[in-house]
């Protein structure tokens, strides 16, 4: 009977998370085929435990056909009340303080790549070489790289912006002196005057090797507050940060106009 509990109480909150569009903040949407095989195979499988459990079951068990009768429904329950319950926030700056992403104190943590929750640290580059040996990393980069070669204006979007982010860290001679584009919110880094960086939260695979992802600016007169969302269009330059104690590649800014937080906040690796 627990069995058949789990596997129904997941079917339902796998169902209210497709249904109510919560989903893309738990894992990358290009997966989200494997949530509907799960769900199938759960509500499949809860059918084959509920038959087994009804054909064990003793009819002269009264006592305990009483408890499954009160507690049946509240374990049933429990995760769409989980899932109405807890809210889903959207990260936003915020989240960069708290979560740990206080960027010298993360390049600490970068050493062993995970964090005292578990979970994956990742900022400013997404890191996808841990899915490759070494080699077919570089090969898989260099022909990503091919698509955005040029001097032409690139316009970083939703749908390529952790695929160039990651390019632009191991690549930044290929993106210098060429006009680039793209929508994040801010982060006002202490330590950092002059300075802001422009962030969007990324997910690789799943929330758990999710992380915040995007450039240091400069070169604008205007400062905006945390969490405001803009849209800036500069030059990348390479100098040495600092406080992080390594070379990154800066937006210089030339222009930069507020705008409205995207429907979703989040992006997605796209492999």
């Amino acid at each position: 009977m627990i069995r058949f509990l789990i596997l129904a109480g997941y079917f339902e909150l796998s169902m209210y998370l497709q249904l109510s569009g919560k989903l893309d903040q738990y894992i990358n949407t290009h997966y989200s085929y494997l949530t509907y095989i799960s769900m199938v195979l759960s509500f499949t499988l809860a059918i084959v435990q509920l038959t087994i459990w009804m054909k064990n079951m003793k009819l002269d068990s009264h006592l305990s056909g009483k408890i499954a009768k009160l507690t049946s429904p509240m374990i049933l329950v429990f995760p769409v009340l989980v899932g109405l319950l807890v809210p889903t926030v959207s990260l936003d700056s915020r989240t960069v303080s708290a979560k740990g992403y206080s960027f010298p104190l993360a390049a600490e943590s970068s050493k062993t790549g995970v964090s005292d929750d578990g979970t994956t640290v990742q900022y400013l580059k997404p890191d996808t070489s841990v899915y490759f040996t070494s080699a077919a990393y570089e090969k898989e980069m260099q022909a990503e790289l091919k698509k955005y070669k040029g001097t032409d204006a690139l316009t970083i979007t939703t749908e390529n912006y952790m695929e160039v982010m990651e390019l632009i860290y191991l690549y930044p001679e290929e993106f210098m002196n060429r006009e680039i584009s793209y929508t994040g919110f801010v982060y006002n880094e202490p330590g950092h005057e002059g300075y802001q960086f422009l962030f969007r939260f990324g997910i690789i695979h799943c929330i758990a090797d999710s992380g915040v992802y995007g450039l240091l600016t400069t070169g604008n007169d205007i400062s905006y507050e945390d969490n405001t969302w803009i849209k800036a269009t500069g030059t990348i330059s390479l100098e040495y940060d600092q406080l992080l104690q390594q070379t990154l590649p800066v937006l210089q800014i030339t222009e930069m106009t507020e705008t409205a937080e995207p429907n979703n906040p989040y992006v997605y690796r796209v492999f």
